[in-house]
């Protein structure tokens, strides 16, 4: 048998050894939690740090794209104006079998001043503001069509309402992006885009039917990457898919209902 002192003296070991690791225990995840805490905060810092990078390019873009609608409005397009005006002051002057030709000539005036201010439009994120996304796109599609460099189209499904602005600036950048892809690498034919709007979110397509490409050789690509920084600002779901010989598809859902909501809680 042993001895009360023995037994006492065995209990209090017991107790020690559980006291130890029961603080072990609570160091340990104290530890833990503070080490998650710190990693999640220099995650937050670091996305927020990505955040604002983006935020900051995309302003300094916007300003160039600013600048640039201004020059060509008010440069370039006063250019145009002024030689159309002589144009017709010579016109009164040239015999008439030169005519054709000065009539030739001032129409391709007339229409290099047209697509000049309705490419200052659509780089001017004022304008787009004015205007809406819906309207900014289908100015896009129309100038396509009018310059002949591809057969594009716009449809709309549901009942259109307006978005935010900002939002509406970022959702045309991410789709001129890709339309300029089109119509610069895509060599197609036909180009589609589709706005539906329904309660949840506003989804968009577009479409073409060039030549595609290999998924894998764009993932990097500046393009590609620009498009998804933007759509990431918004917390619009953005999806690119293409395939050799069988065109590109772009996907866009933008949660309308969140904004709404959110749009709600700001005004209580």
């Amino acid at each position: 048998m042993l001895r009360k002192e023995e037994i006492l003296l065995i209990v209090y070991f017991i107790l020690v050894i559980l006291f130890l690791a029961g603080f072990t225990i609570l160091f340990f995840i104290t530890y833990q939690r503070r080490k998650n805490k710190i990693l999640q905060e220099k995650f937050q810092a670091e996305q927020n740090f990505k955040t604002e990078l983006t935020n900051v390019r995309l302003e300094i873009q916007e300003a160039t794209l600013k600048n640039v609608s201004w020059e060509l409005h008010d440069n370039i397009g006063q250019l145009l104006a002024v030689a159309s005006i002589q144009l017709n002051i010579l016109n009164k002057k040239v015999s008439k079998e030169n005519q054709n030709g000065l009539k030739e000539v001032k129409d391709l005036v007339a229409d290099s001043l047209a697509e000049v201010r309705a490419l200052s439009r659509s780089l001017n994120n004022e304008v787009i503001d004015y205007v809406g996304l819906e309207a900014s796109v289908k100015n896009e599609i129309d100038r396509f069509n009018r310059l002949e460099v591809i057969n594009a189209k716009l449809e709309v499904e549901g009942e259109s309402y307006s978005i935010p602005q900002e939002d509406s600036i970022i959702l045309f950048r991410i789709l001129q992006e890709f339309f300029s892809n089109v119509i610069k690498y895509a060599s197609a034919s036909k180009l589609e885009v589709k706005f539906t709007y329904n309660s949840e979110n506003l989804q968009i397509y577009a479409f073409d039917d060039g030549r595609g490409f290999e998924m894998e050789h764009q993932e990097t690509g500046s393009g590609l990457l620009n498009m998804r920084s933007r759509a990431e600002l918004i917390n619009t779901n953005f999806s690119l898919n293409s395939s050799i010989g069988e065109g590109t598809w772009l996907s866009l859902q933008y949660p309308t209902k969140i904004k709404s909501n959110e749009q709600n809680d700001n005004n209580r």
